[in-house]
């Protein structure tokens, strides 16, 4: 009987340990998803003009395919990759999470610079050179996961880091596996109901009963396009912000201290001056900061990006 007893207190400390265990990866996974705000807003910014063009039964069919590929992008390829990466290179986090920060702010800082200075059309590579729409549609769906691989890898590079130090692989994979998905249902679940939002919209408008419920509906129509335009604007601000801020603490771990700093002690400042609302002056001014200098950044890699970078890439695939 005492053997029994022992052998429920030992069941008990399990369950205990396996219930704090699954506390530890949500809280994890709620903060590494938090910290990869910027691509993510980015990826729901940037998906809904893959559907563009297409007729309305189709758009559903592709945010689909296109929420499946990313899914495919995180869970088959970044995330083993991520695990690896954390098991035997732990040093090429930082580096790679700051590669991934320039990348946010040469993106952020390219839409900027093109909104004073559009750039001329130019055929997209990605299409077809034909007019059947279903090689468009896949063409389409190709382009849109190849864009989401970069994001993807940067959520994930950037959920990695946000991870607790000593987690064992197991957690750290969980984790993970709970930011890839509840991204990528966020993201495309969101880009679902955007696409979808003005089409509803006509519904209501049409066969509406009461007049309140077809003004709502004309109300839909006319506030996508400025919803479509503050969305775009607010992930240009966020990938800004959030590279900014991923440069600023990897230069910190690399031990360049003083930018970071710098920033600290004039947010800390300005708290000071306003201490009724120190908590949020401290986080305005120091985001405004690591805005600015994912600014500078994103403009400095622009002429590197457009007379070095793309050059070389194309010189390589034209060879391969």
């Amino acid at each position: 009987m005492s053997g029994l007893l022992a052998l429920l207190d030992d069941v008990a400390t399990i369950a205990k340990v396996a219930a704090t265990s699954i506390d530890d990866i949500a809280a994890g996974a709620a903060k590494a998803g938090a910290k990869a705000a910027g691509a993510v807003i980015d990826d729901a910014a940037v998906t809904p003009k893959y559907v563009a063009g297409f007729s309305p039964a189709r758009e559903l069919p592709i945010v689909g395919k296109i929420a499946i590929g990313s899914i495919r992008n995180k869970l088959l390829i970044l995330l083993p990759a991520a695990l690896l990466l954390s098991a035997f290179a732990p040093w090429l986090i930082v580096p790679l999470l700051m590669l991934g920060g320039s990348y946010l702010c040469f993106e952020g800082a390219e839409k900027i610079y093109h909104l004073f200075k559009p750039h001329a059309p130019y055929a997209d590579g990605h299409l077809p050179a034909t007019d059947d729409a279903e090689h468009l549609e896949a063409s389409k769906i190709a382009g849109a996961v190849k864009t989401d691989f970069i994001l993807s890898a940067e959520i994930m590079t950037i959920a990695l880091a946000a991870l607790p130090a000593g987690q064992p692989v197991w957690m750290q994979a969980i984790a993970l596996a709970m930011v890839a998905v509840g991204i990528t249902v966020i993201v495309y679940g969101g880009v679902a109901l955007i696409v979808k939002a003005d089409d509803v919209g006509l519904w209501l408008a049409r066969v509406g009963r009461l007049a309140a419920t077809r003004a709502l509906g004309r109300g839909i129509v006319q506030i996508m396009p400025g919803f479509l335009a503050a969305l775009m604007a607010v992930g240009t601000a966020a990938m800004i912000w959030v590279g900014g801020s991923i440069l600023l603490h990897g230069l910190g771990e690399l031990g360049l201290h003083a930018p970071y700093d710098w920033i600290h002690h004039q947010a800390v400042a300005a708290a000071a001056a306003l201490p009724e609302f120190a908590g949020i002056v401290e986080w305005a001014v120091t985001a405004f900061f690591d805005g600015v200098f994912g600014l500078i950044i994103g403009m400095i890699l622009i002429p590197i990006v457009a007379k070095i970078i793309d050059p070389a890439i194309h010189a390589v695939t034209r060879k391969a």
